[in-house]
């Protein structure tokens, strides 16, 4: 075992040859430079896409599932038509009245529709019918006026809720509640404005005019065989299977279906797809880094190439310290050491290379990469990743010069 004093040595050594080298140096770790930039920002873009598609989930509501009609597969109309597919109302309220995990639902159906106020039109505007829980479920929040009630709904009253869009494109006042629009030649009161959500990865584009009626109120424009889905809002994204066994259950039993039969309606929770999306991005992640940490491999062998160089260059070098008393321990932690520092050094010249990167693409518009950041763990695997390249294809050249003879080398030309 080396004394520490020792082991200075050999560190004061290696640091000086490298920098006695420098061109060579740098020209030897450029392998481990353009690796270890590779894997990091590869890295810190796939984390940084999943932060932000998580952000997107969690902003639309990781305590959403959604209910949809839906024949199972190749299964013949004439077995399972539209009429005994379609959800209805009645199955609405057992859901609302028997699942304990699912916290407040609401029906959602669309239709197009022409708006007019006054002079100004506007063609095939969607129109979306809407319990008064919808609210509270989607998050969004009346800014002027009054939500829908309990009364609009069971009265299939003609009203109303605008967003500010609307307001722009149809001229209509500041505070628009109380005019009153045309929607398909019917007159409706507008009662007040929900906000404007920004455009995002998941849900629709709300950068247009919207247009919100009681559900009852849609039902009856729309006739009979109306199609809608349900959004329900769940106690918590950790009750989302329980709240899509219960579902399953109540449409199942609403519906007569036999324990042979399948499923005429598709559950989905939004927390399932998050879960979907995290393994996939981990699967991602390895697969990127795993293939561009190759080339740290050929870094490392560029590095044991020039060191084995290293090696027989100083071979005199090394007889002569063997001889005024140099142990093979000493001479092997030299060049051991010195392979180590030049993996270290390219890693941490890799690492502020990928920094830049980073910060170049946090800056790209419209690119999604706002988030974009280096994480921890990946730091570390690097700067673990180049030592164990540095001991690995440093080790041969060092056991090499650790054995050589003295004599032999000394007399080496």
């Amino acid at each position: 075992m080396l004394s520490p004093i020792l082991q200075l040595q050999a560190m004061r050594l290696a640091l000086g040859q490298i920098w006695a080298n420098k061109t060579r140096s740098f020209l030897t770790t450029l392998g481990i430079i353009i690796g270890v930039m590779a894997v990091t920002s590869t890295i810190a873009a796939l984390t940084g896409l999943k932060t932000k598609v998580l952000t997107e989930f969690e902003t639309f509501g990781a305590n959403k599932m959604f209910i949809f009609p839906d024949r199972p597969n190749d299964a013949p109309r004439n077995k399972y038509p539209w009429r005994a597919i379609r959800l209805k109302t009645h199955e609405m309220e057992a859901l609302t009245e028997h699942c304990p995990s699912i916290r407040q639902l609401t029906p959602m159906t669309t239709l197009g529709a022409t708006i007019q106020f006054k002079e100004q039109i506007r063609e095939a505007v969607t129109i979306t019918g809407i319990w008064p829980a919808w609210h509270e479920v989607e998050n969004r929040s009346v800014i002027m006026g009054r939500p829908f009630t309990l009364s609009d709904e069971e009265g299939a009253h003609q009203v109303c809720l605008i967003n500010d869009e609307a307001i722009r494109e149809l001229h209509l006042n500041a505070d628009p509640t109380g005019q009153n629009i045309l929607l398909n030649g019917r007159r409706f009161l507008i009662v007040g404005v929900v906000e404007t959500l920004q455009a995002s990865m998941f849900g629709p584009n709300t950068t247009s005019s919207e247009v919100f009626i009681p559900f009852s109120t849609a039902k009856k424009m729309q006739g009979p065989l109306f199609f809608f889905y349900i959004i329900a809002q769940v106690v918590s994204p950790e009750a989302s299977e329980e709240a899509k066994a219960e579902a399953r259950f109540i449409l199942r039993q609403q519906r007569g279906l036999e324990n042979s039969d399948p499923d005429t309606f598709e559950i989905a929770a939004i927390e399932q797809f998050i879960q979907q999306f995290e393994a996939l991005a981990a699967v991602m992640t390895a697969i990127a880094g795993g293939i561009v940490a190759i080339s740290l491999l050929v870094g490392g062998i560029g590095i044991m190439n020039i060191m084995l160089v290293s090696v027989s260059e100083r071979t005199r070098e090394i007889g002569l310290r063997k001889a005024v008393g140099a142990t093979p321990a000493a001479i092997l932690l030299q060049f051991l050491v010195e392979a180590v520092m030049l993996t270290f050094v390219g890693g941490a010249l890799g690492l502020l290379w990928a920094q830049l990167n980073v910060f170049g693409a946090r800056h790209i518009p419209d690119m999604g990469l706002e988030q974009t950041f280096i994480p921890i763990w990946a730091i570390i695997m690097a700067f673990g990743f180049c030592v164990a390249v540095g001991v690995l294809f440093g080790m041969w050249p060092a056991v090499k010069a650790a054995r050589l003879d003295p004599i032999e080398a000394l007399r080496h030309e």
